[in-house]
């Protein structure tokens, strides 16, 4: 059951990630700017974050199994309009509607976790769940930059198409919101959601008790900081400052992103293994984020690193940035039970604000600090137009610590309705 709709998040975080391998194709084929190029990726987010609230209410209210279905048909109708794209606005709504419909992937696996796993599992299944999305976007770095050499990125993105199709198929046919639908006994605690949140006063309702409670408004704020890093670098411009700062080929440096992503999932894993064991959030989560921004201002700032300490540095930021996945858990716990799916979506629209504030924001500023170069028709940025847009995640993340120190630990545990 889990295992399908992380089959979507896989797909959803290989598009998220796929446009930082084809920066130049994407370049070429549209004639864009740094920020135009920037935008049309975060298209993807501005309608998945749009989304995630959404999602959480419908997750509460419909099940998983319809949303999973929907998003997976939705997905590959918009993977095709991205592939047959002839301008950037085709482009842009093709991005538009993928990242709307994988936006409800990771909530409904959260809420599938919530009915088929003890809740002792909730903060692993967060880990796992990113672990598996990442390596989707693994797929979408070097691999993916082979197959684009060899096929071309319209024919990958066509072939997507249809994979995500697919999925959507056997997902009606064998996913079921809860162990009930298969004679087994649910972990949710109850047969199903709560009757409240079945009408539409119950959702909003549910809506303004998570938005009154401070740990939620703090955490939504939070949560963005370490993700922006990690996303708008691996996942759009670390290719290009490679490529360019290091002498890289694309496939070397996709590689290196790559590195960073897996990285990231294995960071984790062991940041929810390890505070479930200690019973602990809040601190992990300063901890990592301290860490993170460290070393994050190293890379930014060091003009030219030994090989060797980039790539150490770029597994670091990835490992401790990792650190965002607390956010989940920590959510979850700071509500009651059964607003699972709301928190869950008002915390996942928090994590991915970050890319979609600074995706766009990186290509404006690099823009804004171009000097004319070019090389092959595509614009080349120096190194302080980089480190002037890439301090603005440093920025953020020491605000996000700040906030954090606000916040109040859970200690693990769910609080009665």
């Amino acid at each position: 059951m889990w295992g399908l709709g992380a089959a979507l998040y896989f797909i959803g975080f290989y598009q998220r990630v796929a446009p930082a391998v084809i920066t130049a194709e994407l370049s070429q084929a549209f004639g864009l700017t740094a920020a135009a190029l920037g935008n049309l990726s975060a298209f993807y987010f501005y309608s998945y974050v749009a989304m995630q609230i959404p999602t959480g209410m419908l997750a509460d209210r419909f099940g998983p199994r319809v949303l999973l279905t929907v998003g997976s048909a939705i997905a590959g109708v918009g993977t095709a309009v991205f592939a047959a794209a002839p301008d950037t606005w085709t482009a842009n709504l093709g991005r538009l509607l993928i990242g709307g419909s994988v936006g409800v992937a990771f909530v409904s696996m959260l809420k599938l976790a919530s009915h088929w796993m003890p809740a002792r599992q909730f903060a692993l299944a967060s880990g796992v769940a990113l672990t598996v999305g990442v390596f989707g976007g693994v797929f979408a770095g070097a691999p993916l930059r082979i197959m684009v050499d060899e096929f071309g990125w319209r024919s990958m993105m066509w072939a997507s198409a249809g994979a995500t199709v697919l999925l959507g198929i056997f997902t009606w046919f064998m996913v079921r919101d809860d162990p009930a639908a298969r004679g087994y006994t649910s972990y949710a605690g109850h047969a199903d959601v709560d009757k409240r949140d079945q009408t539409g006063s119950g959702v909003f309702a549910g809506l303004k008790e998570a938005f009154h409670n401070r740990n939620i408004i703090l955490l939504f704020f939070i949560s963005g900081a370490p993700s922006s890093i990690i996303l708008t670098f691996a996942g759009l411009w670390g290719v290009p400052f490679l490529t360019t700062h290091y002498g890289l080929s694309a496939a070397n440096a996709a590689g290196l992103c790559s590195t960073m992503m897996v990285a990231w999932a294995l960071g984790s894993l062991s940041y929810s293994a390890v505070s479930n064991r200690i019973g602990r959030r809040k601190i992990l989560y300063i901890g990592g984020m301290i860490v993170t921004l460290a070393l994050w201002a190293t890379l930014i700032y060091t003009p030219k690193l030994p090989y060797t300490l980039l790539v150490a540095l770029m597994l670091g930021i990835g490992f401790f940035g990792a650190c965002f996945i607390l956010s989940f858990a920590f959510a979850k716990e700071s509500a009651p039970a059964r607003l699972a799916g709301t928190v869950s979506g008002i915390a996942n629209m928090g994590v991915i604000q970050g890319p979609m504030y600074m995706q766009p924001l990186v290509g404006v500023i690099l823009d804004h600090m171009w000097h004319g170069t070019t090389v092959d028709g595509k614009r080349v940025f120096d190194l302080a137009s980089y480190q002037q847009g890439f301090s603005m995640m440093l920025i953020w993340g020491v605000v996000a610590v700040a906030l954090l120190l606000m916040t109040r630990e859970t200690w693990c545990r769910q609080p009665a309705d």
